[in-house]
């Protein structure tokens, strides 16, 4: 009777402390991951950055659109509708890419720009930029076969954590990408985390770990980063800047890139438009 009732009594303690553990986690893993911050896209210049910029005269201009996008697929649930949103079919891009082809476009990656930036290159004054955040599957099965097609190239930004996971890409997948001479690979968090408000400690694990991930176990220089939602403030700025990055892109609308924006680059968001319509947003 004694064992049997230590037996319950053990039971009982260990459920205690399963108890115990799920409710630790579920009050504190908010704070740690940021689930509970509010997410929504910054699409405007936060007007401490505009503070802090509008006694700047710029020296260097460029007029180069960046096109931002994300999934590039035929979505299969059509009860998807973030991703649906955010979403453009392969048939569409790939018209995209000839109509800027057709216009005399050429494509750049975001590495080329912080060159001219710096005047370490030139590039040409009709430059495009493709960009593609958090590194979904359908850049490796959708995308890179157009890139190829047209041999084009562009940038893709990708979050370390989410590597493997069956609905992005591979290690072997971003490898392939990587040594293609087509793709610049640039950071974007660790854990594609909505940085303001955070504490520093946290925001420079984020941008730093995350150039550093892709530095170490692919062999590649990583210099250009993708803010989480476009989320930043002067704090993350400096933090990308001292991380080693040479420029930054936002999702706020824009076409002009500028020396003293070069850590908040504007982006444009192509939709579903090709031909005249797609043109008519870079003018």
């Amino acid at each position: 009777m004694k064992k049997q009732k230590r037996k319950y009594s053990n039971l009982h303690y260990s459920l205690i402390g399963t108890l115990v553990i799920l409710l630790t986690i579920w009050l504190f893993l908010p704070k740690i991951t940021n689930f509970n911050k509010p997410t929504p896209e910054l699409v405007e210049l936060p007007e401490s950055v505009k503070e802090s910029i509008k006694k700047i005269k710029p020296q260097k201009s460029f007029r180069v659109p960046i096109l931002m996008y994300h999934y590039v697929e035929y979505v299969k649930d059509e009860g998807d509708t973030i991703r649906k949103s955010l979403n453009i079919v392969p048939f569409i891009f790939d018209q995209q890419v000839k109509t800027l082809k057709d216009a005399g476009f050429s494509f750049i990656t975001a590495a080329d720009l912080a060159d001219a930036l710096d005047n370490k290159a030139s590039i040409d004054p009709k430059s495009v930029i493709l960009t593609f955040d958090d590194g979904y599957r359908d850049f490796y099965t959708d995308v890179f076969p157009i890139l190829k097609k047209y041999q084009v190239k562009a940038v893709v930004y990708i979050v370390p954590n989410f590597l493997d996971r069956s609905n992005n890409l591979t290690s072997w997948q971003l490898k392939e990408i990587a040594q293609s001479g087509l793709v610049e690979i640039g950071a974007h968090t660790m854990d594609h985390t909505y940085l303001s408000g955070l504490p520093l400690e946290r925001v420079e694990y984020e941008v730093k770990q995350s150039k550093k991930y892709f530095e170490s176990n692919f062999g590649i220089k990583v210099v250009s980063f993708a803010y989480p939602y476009g989320a930043f403030d002067n704090q993350i700025i400096d933090v990308v800047k001292r991380a080693g990055f040479k420029s930054a892109v936002t999702a706020i609308p824009g076409i002009f890139a500028l020396d003293v924006n070069r850590f908040f680059l504007y982006r444009v968001r192509p939709g579903g438009k090709a031909g005249e319509a797609l043109l008519e947003l870079f003018r």
